[in-house]
């Protein structure tokens, strides 16, 4: 599967309404078919959000098998793909709790792990490489903000925080990409550092 950076157009697929309607009842084939359709758009943003693909298959799974014991609760209020990925993420943010090893409310803890990396001339213009260098809660804000659309209240509401929580992040992760894209400085030449 790719772990591109494109929006994952897959969940704004429609599902047939036969399917959708068998799958509701449990039939396996139609969860087959249900997988087939948004599973790759599922593991592209958990890939996105985590940043490790064993995490991201892991969770693919797990949204499958909640979906396949939630789906008789989905009313068709919202478009099925938007309500799966809505499940997608919550379980990328719950999987980031489980999980995290820094305090959620140090905002500098979340950065410190990164600040001494240097990019490599070919991560520079890698942007899979440059969201990796983030720590997992900034990578997610980055990418659900950013590439999924999802507003700072969203974001504050899902992660349980505080609007200026997610902006904070969202500005320090942005300021340490930049710094990571730009080019270093040229090199001074002996004579330039002597002063008069």
């Amino acid at each position: 599967m790719n772990g591109g950076l494109e929006p994952t157009a897959g969940f704004d697929q429609q599902v047939e309404a036969m399917i959708l309607a068998r799958a509701q009842r449990g039939d396996m084939e139609a969860f087959a078919a249900v997988y087939r359709q948004f599973g790759r758009a599922c593991f592209q943003l958990a890939l996105r959000i985590l940043g490790q693909r064993q995490l991201a298959e892991d969770l693919v799974q797990e949204v499958f098998l909640k979906m396949m014991d939630t789906i008789r609760s989905y009313r068709g209020d919202a478009p099925f793909g938007a309500w799966l990925k809505r499940m997608s993420v919550n379980a990328c943010i719950d999987q980031l709790r489980r999980h995290r090893h820094d305090p959620i409310d140090d905002i500098e803890t979340l950065f410190a792990q990164t600040a001494g990396v240097d990019a490599g001339a070919a991560n520079r213009v890698d942007a899979w490489s440059l969201l990796a260098r983030l720590s997992p809660r900034a990578r997610a804000i980055v990418t659900l903000h950013e590439l999924e659309g999802y507003t700072h209240t969203e974001l504050a509401q899902m992660f349980g925080q505080t609007e200026s929580y997610s902006k904070s992040i969202l500005a320090r992760a942005l300021k340490r990409l930049n710094t990571l894209v730009a080019p270093p400085p040229p090199p001074q030449s002996v004579s330039a550092c002597k002063t008069n």
